[in-house]
């Protein structure tokens, strides 16, 4: 059999087809995501009996994401990308059968292990934006990220509005409706499944170790035998010594994961930038867009509706799945630009932009929450300064840790963003029936302009320190 040697050259075709590969993945995996936001608080109402547990959903789903994210990148971290995404992914297929099943039996307590299975999904796909980057090069790390951040759009944004074909194909199946749209989202998984399993080979991670590991012993461009890898692992002539590290690597991140994490991220002060962006914008994104559902219900229906059990209309159903559509697609639609701009204008300017446009977001939505409009326009603001600030974000962290803490360290900001969701999706219910929805957004709005602030002190202080801040971009 031909050996295939790669070069400089073939890395870049590695990449490409790495990006090409997850980005796939990203667009039928994410239908069940969008699918469960949109309609997943208004189940959680009608199998709990009380809106006390509106929030559940959103709730659970995000501390799915966070206590799977660093089990997850150790995963990554022994076996590769590969296992780590077709394990998270296989755990929210799991995880839409689980919903289907809480429909059909009316059981809140299959709705929210299947959200559990939903989050671990979510951990998956967070993890693949910085797969996305293991090969990439220094000057195109923000949009290699976006564009995988950016292919979640077509199935995020199409899961919300999954309810009227859904409908369609749960009645076909003798489903209750809306179980329909988790049909198709077990379908679109199981997609994205196949994809990573069978196409991911060369695993990124894996080649990005071994170049790394061929350019230090030799101090000359690799050249590496892509045949000779086996499907699980290493690559054959690894010297040695390589695989003795790789191994102790394994062992670490297995047994200290989050305390190697910490430890990589307190030495440098980008990185501690970088955590707050991704951890804040989502505690601010989860918790106001968590409760936008029965904000809508209730301002379209009418106050209580939100108690009226199955009364919902469809068109109260519609409203809100293209409120959340939209939401969605200002997440994910203009990643791209948020990658150039990452790269362009710097980590630190894209970051201070992105709490910029949340805080902009809250006041439009919470100021305007008489207005189906207003608060559409709040959401749309909503995710485009999630996304800058997540990208950006995101970009820093990946470059600001050494190459042997990557990995863990995504793994551990993935935790704590997790956390953060979940935090936010807890309280956003108490929140609002408190200080009611405007109440909510200014919440957000204090923890945004927290972030702001910090950025702003971190951008000053680069400035009058070049060499202190040429991490920071």
């Amino acid at each position: 059999m031909a050996r295939t040697l790669i070069t400089e050259r073939g890395v870049r075709q590695v990449q490409r087809r790495t990006v090409v590969l997850l980005s796939a993945a990203q667009v039928f995996g994410g239908i069940g995501t969008g699918a469960t936001v949109s309609i997943g608080s208004i189940l959680a109402v009608e199998l709990s009996g009380s809106s006390v547990w509106a929030g559940a959903v959103a709730t659970v789903m995000t501390l799915g994401a966070a206590l799977t994210a660093l089990p997850l990148a150790s995963l990554a971290d022994r076996r590769g990308r590969r296992a780590g995404q077709v394990t998270g992914l296989s755990a929210a297929l799991a995880g839409t059968v689980l919903i289907v099943l809480s429909v059909v039996s009316g059981l809140f307590v299959l709705l929210v292990l299947g959200a559990v299975g939903i989050g671990v999904g979510t951990a998956a796909s967070l993890q693949a934006r910085f797969a996305a980057v293991d090969l990439a090069d220094a000057e195109h790390r923000g949009r290699a990220l976006s564009a995988v951040v950016w292919a979640v759009t077509v199935g995020a944004v199409a899961g919300p509005n999954l309810i009227q074909p859904g409908t369609v194909v749960g009645l076909a199946l003798s489903l209750p409706p809306v179980a329909g749209p988790f049909v198709i989202s077990a379908a679109g998984l199981l997609l994205a499944i196949v994809l990573l399993f069978a196409g991911l080979r060369p695993d990124p991670l894996l080649l990005a170790r071994e170049i790394a590991a061929r350019d230090l012993a030799t101090q000359e461009p690799a050249v590496l035998d892509l045949d000779a890898q086996p499907a699980g692992g290493k690559m054959q002539g690894t010297p040695p010594r390589m695989a003795n590290q790789q191994g102790a690597t394994a062992r670490n991140a297995v047994g200290g994961s989050l305390v190697r994490g910490l430890r990589a991220i307190r030495q440098s002060r980008a990185s501690w930038l970088a955590l707050a962006a991704v951890v804040g914008a989502h505690a601010v994104m989860v918790g106001v867009m968590s409760m936008t559902p029965l904000h809508l219900q209730e301002l379209v229906a009418g106050p209580g509706a939100s108690h009226a059990g199955h009364a919902a209309s469809g068109d109260v159903l519609v409203i809100i799945g293209f409120t959340i559509s939209l939401h969605i697609a200002g997440m994910f639609a203009l990643s791209p630009v948020m990658g150039w701009l990452t790269d362009k204008a710097g980590r630190t300017e894209t970051i201070m932009i992105g709490f910029a446009t949340l805080i902009a977001a809250v006041a439009v939505a919470g100021f305007g929450q008489t207005s189906t409009v207003a608060v559409a326009v709040g959401l749309v603001l909503l995710g485009m300064g999630w996304s800058a600030a997540t990208i950006s974000g995101s970009t820093l962290l990946a470059e600001s840790v050494p190459q042997e803490s990557r990995v863990v360290v995504q793994g551990v900001s993935d935790m704590l963003m997790g956390a953060a969701g979940a935090v936010g999706g807890a309280t956003s219910g108490l929140i609002l029936s408190w200080a009611g929805y405007l109440g909510l957004n200014m919440a957000g709005g204090l923890v945004g302009a927290a972030v702001l602030t910090a950025a702003v002190v971190a951008l000053v202080a680069r400035r009058r320190s070049p060499a202190a801040g040429s991490a920071a971009g």
